[in-house]
């Protein structure tokens, strides 16, 4: 089973690309965060098209998350549902060929300390009663996503240059370590320990020639996938090109 996640940046810019990886890449489930669009303006028939449903939790001009897959997806659930009045369409969940599957698009936080950022430690916290209360460790779970948050200094080009800005602040990091410690697993760090690859880089200065990223694209995976678990990486490719998402797809292989 393949399962992979990918910021598109805009699914209508993107279309074509969105289209072309799925036909090429075939997974499973695919992920997808800040669509930049309505439920009536996803593309649904480019992507039946391709071979594939979707799930959708659009949202006008910003954010917007989907799951879309071979098999239908079932039993979704689009918001954290937990009474907060919140219009950002950041979070939907469904289950894939027996497996749960979540993406989500955590806030950006903008500046330190700002109402963004206030909102961003505040949304993971309720990410993390969303799954206390969802779910148990010993359910197939996997949380694809942009994170918007580079959790070691391994995941950021230069660390020093990095720290105490947005996306690698200590209380970031702690708030993402607070969600994993339900019992999540980073797919890509535990097969690859000491490897510094990034699924990010800024459109501006060159970064993505001079790989002046960060990785703040994950899959988190709880303990009955992990054994599974043979592959995953980071689709660096398709971050190149005309018009691309200034995020690269990441994706990981389950055995049967």
């Amino acid at each position: 089973m393949r399962i992979a996640t990918w910021n598109v940046n805009s699914v209508r810019a993107r279309q074509q690309r969105l289209v072309d990886w799925l036909k090429k890449h075939q997974p499973d489930a695919l992920c997808l965060q800040e669509l930049k669009c309505t439920d009536t303006d996803f593309p649904f028939d480019a992507v039946k098209e391709a071979g594939y449903f979707a799930a959708v939790h659009g949202q006008k001009t910003y954010n917007g998350v989907a799951i879309l897959a071979k098999q239908e997806p079932t039993d979704v659930v689009r918001g954290l549902s937990d009474g907060v009045d919140d219009t950002h369409a950041r979070f939907i969940a469904a289950t894939v060929g027996g497996v749960r599957v979540v993406s989500a698009y955590a806030p950006n936080g903008q500046q330190v300390d700002s109402d963004a950022y206030v909102y961003k430690l505040e949304w993971f916290h309720r990410l993390k009663r969303y799954l206390e209360t969802r779910h148990k460790p010993d359910e197939p779970l996997v949380l694809g996503g942009d994170w918007n948050i580079a959790p070691d200094p391994i995941d950021v080009y230069d660390p020093a240059q990095w720290e105490g800005q947005t996306l690698f602040t200590l209380r970031e990091r702690d708030v993402l370590q607070q969600v994993r410690a339900f019992g999540l697993t980073d797919a890509f760090r535990h097969l690859y320990p000491t490897e510094q690859k990034f699924s990010w880089w800024d459109y501006r200065m060159l970064a993505f020639p001079k790989n002046k990223g960060v990785r703040i694209d994950h899959l988190y995976l709880t303990a009955p996938l992990v054994p599974r678990l043979t592959a995953c990486d980071v689709d660096r490719e398709e971050r190149k090109g005309q018009q691309p998402s200034d995020h690269a797809p990441v994706w990981l292989e389950l055995k049967d």
